[in-house]
């Protein structure tokens, strides 16, 4: 089975990973327009083990909280964020590693406009509200400026 890993990458090597992860064949994704120490990769718990052996000392994984093994991400939060960090519009931000105060305000999904469909928290950064999108325990970006009519609340329960 295969799931999304997350990546730190060090000393800005993120293009010699994407070589590699092509030369693999294995499904990846580089933000490195917003992040650039940033790598995931789609692929069996197989292919990271010897990637993370190949890389050791260039990319670490982000682990499982309280665990050593490798985080998974579920597919709609990459889905979500992918959506987010490509959309090439102005003003995207981002915030730095996932922190508990990037899931304040209430969870929404946006109802029309050029990020319709995303999901994540409001917040208020620089006066402006913001939708912010998370991969938890990993990063965090936040949008441009969303007009509160395309906003609808999303039920947590």
């Amino acid at each position: 089975m295969q799931n999304w890993y997350a990546f730190r990458i060090f000393f800005n090597r993120v293009m010699p990973l994407v070589s590699d992860c092509m030369e693999r064949g294995l499904e990846y994704f580089a933000p490195t327009d917003v992040v650039r120490s940033l790598l995931f990769l789609h692929c069996s718990e197989d292919e990271i083990g010897r990637f993370v052996e190949a890389h050791r000392g260039e990319a670490a994984p982000y682990l499982r909280m309280g665990s050593r093994e490798p985080a998974t991400i579920p597919d709609r939060e990459m889905e979500v964020f992918r959506f987010v960090v490509t959309s090439g519009r102005q003003g995207l931000l981002f915030l730095g590693d996932d922190k508990p105060e990037y899931h304040l305000g209430d969870r929404v999904v946006v109802t029309d406009g050029p990020f319709k469909g995303a999901e994540g928290h409001i917040k208020r950064i620089k006066k402006d509200r913001r939708l912010v999108v998370t991969i938890p325990g990993v990063v965090a970006v936040a949008t441009a400026y969303i007009h509160p009519d395309f906003l609808r609340k999303v039920d947590t329960q």
